[in-house]
């Protein structure tokens, strides 16, 4: 006698991240979980999305545009900076979350099966949702500046945040499985942080880098091709260029083809984390 097994999943097999959509209603618990729990027990509560980029907005602000003199060389530069703060915290704290996100939820990865997809999703959209405090903050100061809304400005803003969440998201993916196998994985998340502060043009522009190399093009095109600045650049253009009078800085020499190659390296980096995570997934319940 022959069972008919067609009825039936296979335990633990997985159609990766197309699970997403099946398991759509675990994801939106998840979603709710990541963002309540966030700052469960704390005096400030939300707050705290408004405290810490302030923070770092004013030291940088002071010490980058006082001290070393930036705001008299960028008009405006307290929406040059803001824009490209929100950016990379935006990148800084989604990638923290994913990376984290399975050992954060190893209980549940022990005891249960559910596409293990879930958790870095829902620590990326947790994460995007903690970021829109900030963005809202530089709607008001850009709007008080004489910003207004143009369908340029909207799709440079989505275009920028889709970069950005797209290059986390497989980046992510890679992490936190690497993570739950190899601690070391949250020491070099903190290396990839400091990078994606310094090498994103925030606290300078693009031409004081263009400058120093032009016999090295290919260096500049690098440092462009990074999805991160892109990003950058992307609401620099649709915020703090809006805002100024004389846009002396513009858009750097052949950015339509670093749009091009950081949209080629964000996808790739999805195929790549997603093999990656499906191979160590199958190990997470023994390594945790």
């Amino acid at each position: 006698m022959t069972l008919d097994k067609t009825a039936y999943d296979t335990p633990g097999a997985g159609r990766g991240l197309f699970d997403v959509f099946r398991y759509r209603y675990l994801l939106r618990l998840l979603i709710g979980k990541s963002t309540s729990l966030r700052y469960k027990n704390s005096a400030l509560g939300w707050l705290w999305s408004y405290v810490r980029p302030t923070v770092q907005f004013l030291v940088y602000f002071l010490v980058v545009g006082g001290i070393l003199g930036l705001t008299r060389r960028v008009e405006m530069f307290p929406i040059y900076l803001f824009a490209g703060l929100c950016v990379v915290h935006l990148f800084n704290e989604s990638m923290s979350a994913t990376t984290r996100s399975i050992l954060e939820n190893k209980a549940l990865v022990r005891k249960i099966y559910l596409p293990r997809e879930l958790f870095p999703i829902a620590s990326l959209v947790g994460s995007f949702i903690h970021f829109l405090p900030q963005y809202i903050v530089l709607l008001i100061a850009s709007v008080l500046f004489g910003w207004r809304p143009t369908p340029a400005a909207i799709g440079l803003t989505l275009g920028g945040l889709a970069m950005v969440l797209t290059f986390v998201f497989g980046v992510g993916l890679f992490l936190s499985a690497i993570n739950v196998r190899y601690r070391d994985a949250q020491n070099f998340l903190e290396i990839i942080r400091t990078v994606a502060t310094w090498s994103s043009p925030i606290m300078y522009t693009w031409p004081m880098l263009y400058e120093r190399v032009p016999h090295h093009m290919w260096v500049f095109d690098i440092y462009m091709s990074n999805p991160v600045t892109v990003a950058v650049q992307m609401f620099h253009e649709a915020y703090w260029s809006q805002v100024v009078p004389n846009d002396t800085i513009g858009w750097p020499p052949g950015f339509g083809w670093h749009v091009l190659a950081a949209v080629g390296i964000s996808l790739v980096m999805v195929v790549i984390g997603q093999l990656v995570f499906s191979r160590f997934s199958r190990t997470f319940a023994q390594d945790l």
